[in-house]
């Protein structure tokens, strides 16, 4: 399966040395809010918990706080590492990530499609019809809308390759602008496809400024990025989201923090190592974690419900915590099975449909070792 620098999300690791370790830091950690933000939503704040303490609203608020943080900051850096793929044939391009991104997209559907139908109760977008599937294909893409919107971005971004970067990112921007204003009519996640275009422009057409940002990054610059965000959601939180373009400035200073933070926590070797580690896996976990969730989800929601009272009291304020950790080793667990029962398709496109190997990871994908942390 294919490690290079230009893949978003990488289903295995990569030698160190030829990785941007910030990037892989800040790919963890956006996966792991992903995974949490499903958790809660999906299957913690679906349980009655009576209980006296507004504990379970708390983890919903933390989880709409991010909210600008995940998808945006993962999109940055997808753009960043497709900045040298973009560059090549049109041919190499489509096979190895346009097609490969669609081949994904549409086989783990199939998979959400047939395992959520085993959990009708679960609260997630699914298609229960072969019009819904249908849609779910083509035009209001579902839970997988990464790479959905990935393999789009792609093809946007090499057929306007010609297009002046900065006409290209001021039209994303206002088209992200608009979207998050609630101005245009995004049923499903199609709202995420228009809002995360312009931070993949971004990532893609200004990766020396997004790698030098990471590199000079500072103490005080993770302070007042911190700040920066908080204050962009303190506006939302008193009315000024719906104003256009305020929901893409607060995007924009999660990401500013997101990057710094990613930066300084690479530098720990426990915790950095073990994200940068997470962030070269994070195939597996998005595509495989829905599934597990929904399951445990119809195991869990009945037994937790039923705890006594000081149960369920020891229980509430760990509980999303704890069953993210599960949901993740679980996916990881299951993405090494499926391997080593050959099911690397489910992963990769087949063998005869991947390009050769020339054209997976040229030395120019290597970053000059002042860019790597």
């Amino acid at each position: 399966m294919t490690t290079e620098l230009a893949a978003p999300i990488t289903p295995v690791a990569s030698p160190p040395a030829a990785r941007v370790v910030w990037a892989d830091v800040a790919k963890g950690s956006c996966l792991i809010l992903v995974v949490l933000w499903h958790v809660v939503v999906k299957h913690y704040l679906q349980i009655d918990w009576r209980v006296g303490l507004p504990v379970p609203g708390a983890w919903g608020l933390l989880g709409e706080q991010l909210l600008p943080l995940r998808m945006p900051l993962f999109f940055t850096i997808s753009g960043v590492f497709a900045a040298n793929a973009i560059h090549r044939q049109w041919r190499v391009v489509y096979r190895s990530r346009v097609s490969r991104m669609f081949y994904l997209y549409g086989t783990w559907l199939l998979i959400h499609t047939a395992v959520l139908a085993l959990v009708p109760g679960f609260p997630t977008d699914r298609a229960t019809d072969i019009g819904g599937l249908l849609a779910q294909l083509t035009i209001t893409p579902s839970n997988l809308w990464y790479l959905y919107a990935l393999a789009l971005y792609f093809v946007l971004a090499k057929v306007l390759r010609r297009v002046h970067p900065a006409v290209l990112i001021a039209a994303a921007g206002v088209l992200s602008a608009i979207a998050a204003a609630g101005l245009l009519d995004t049923p499903g996640n199609r709202g995420g496809v228009y809002q995360n275009l312009v931070f993949f422009l971004a990532g893609l057409h200004l990766r020396p400024y997004v790698q030098r940002w990471a590199a000079t990054a500072t103490r005080r610059r993770l302070v007042w990025t911190f700040v920066l965000y908080a204050v962009a959601l303190a506006a939302v939180a008193a009315g000024a989201g719906q104003w256009l373009g305020v929901g893409l400035l607060v995007s924009l200073a999660a990401v500013a923090f997101g990057v710094t933070a990613a930066a300084r926590v690479a530098d720990l070797p426990l915790v950095g190592g073990t994200l940068a580690a997470l962030g070269r896996r994070t195939l597996p976990v998005y595509v495989i974690h829905m599934p597990v969730l929904a399951l445990l989800h119809r195991l869990l929601a009945g037994p937790v419900a039923g705890l006594d009272g000081h149960g369920r009291a020891l229980l509430v304020a760990v509980y999303p915590a704890l069953l993210t950790a599960v949901v993740l080793a679980l996916s990881l667990a299951l993405h090494r099975g499926l391997l080593a029962a050959r099911a690397s398709w489910l992963f990769e496109l087949p063998a005869w449909h991947r390009p050769p190997a020339s054209h997976q990871r040229p030395a120019s994908h290597r970053l000059p070792a002042s860019h790597r942390r």
